[in-house]
């Protein structure tokens, strides 16, 4: 049976921090030489973001680089974040613990074992007999591959709902240092987690915000020393090259051509477009190569504004901005997109109901 998403909810942690507030820490806390400061300087005052959330107790917390101390604050935070966005998405497809049949959470910002399934399966008081499932490493394009497993585990069970978390604490991977990389990923990525309840069966589509018709993706390894996170110090981090975007929107097209010729479908015949939030660059790249305006695009461009890059879950909250505020018809096609480390790109065709 064709799986529909049933519930789309999102979480933020509560701390919240503009940029100029986060300039200002930066500049004060840390030592930082004229060009590095400079650097963070023009990033972070003249950035399109307007602030983001942090999964921080207080800002003085922010300039943490104890790995011992980002892994606890990695499990805190994405438990209570990932586990907010499953209430509501639960609350909102009136659902109870003992209804869901199944959980899948994607995360790259930290490292646990037991995975978060077993932390989130507590907090939520989950049945002992649900099917779980951990994806790690998947970087920002987790949240798709996670979506077409949940659908997996749906096909072994139609009667019971599976929950689709993706969640990421990026805070935790603060990394200091001279290189351009590691100031672009200081200054624009945040933290956030979403939340989808996927069903299936005769009642599905009545009940369901959308249909997910299909998935493809793409793995391309000769990319891979673009995007990634590397272990340094016991810490993770972040390798961002400047060739990102180009490669983004490379492999990304590759991947959606493959999707739309197996259904027999042109980019005309694609009315919404939830596209990966990693940057405005990163946006106008793939606006450019796929023909996409700023119309098209408009929904990931007001996820970056808002919340910077939340890596995984950012595909997800712009589809939650496509629903609300764009508001499909029955009938109306969608794709979903997004790319990461690997390098990988994954796409999803839907229909909404």
């Amino acid at each position: 049976m064709t799986p529909s998403l049933q519930a789309l909810a999102t979480a933020n942690p509560p701390f919240y921090t503009t940029q100029k507030d986060a300039y200002e820490f930066f500049s004060a806390k840390f030592d930082l030489d004229p060009a590095t400061d400079q650097l963070y300087r023009r990033l972070l005052l003249a950035s399109p973001i307007r602030g983001r959330f942090i999964g921080i107790d207080k800002m003085s917390d922010a300039g943490e680089t104890d790995p011992d101390r980002l892994n606890v604050r990695f499990l805190k935070y994405a438990r209570r974040t990932a586990a907010a966005a499953a209430r509501k998405a639960m609350d909102q497809a009136n659902l109870s613990a003992r209804d869901i049949g199944g959980l899948v959470i994607n995360t790259c910002t930290g490292y646990l074992c037991p995975g978060l399934t077993s932390f989130l399966a507590e907090d939520l008081g989950l049945g002992a007999d649900i099917r779980t499932l951990d994806i790690a490493g998947m970087g920002c394009g987790g949240a798709l591959p996670n979506l077409q497993a949940a659908s997996g585990l749906l096909a072994l069970d139609a009667e019971r709902p599976i929950l689709s978390i993706a969640v990421e604490i990026c805070s935790a991977t603060l990394f200091m240092g001279p290189d351009p990389a590691l100031i672009v990923s200081n200054s624009i990525f945040g933290d956030g987690a979403s939340a989808a309840v996927l069903q299936s069966g005769p009642a599905a589509d009545r009940e369901s915000l959308l249909r997910i018709l299909d998935f493809a993706s793409g793995i391309y390894p000769q990319y891979r020393d673009q995007l990634h996170y590397r272990q340094e110090g016991g810490r993770l981090r972040n390798v961002l090259s400047v060739k990102v975007p180009i490669t983004g929107a490379k492999t990304a097209r590759k991947v959606l051509n493959r999707l739309l010729a197996r259904h027999h479908l042109e980019q005309k015949d694609i009315q919404w477009w939830a596209v990966h939030a990693g940057g405005t660059g990163v946006l106008d790249k793939v606006g450019q190569d796929l023909g996409l305006d700023e119309k098209d695009l408009r929904y990931s461009l007001e996820v970056f504004r808002t919340y910077g890059n939340m890596s995984s879950p950012s595909v997800m909250f712009a589809l939650r901005q496509v629903l609300d505020q764009g508001r499909p018809k029955a009938g109306d096609k969608g794709i979903l997109l997004s790319f990461g480390a690997g390098f990988s790109a994954f796409a999803a065709l839907v229909e909404f109901l």
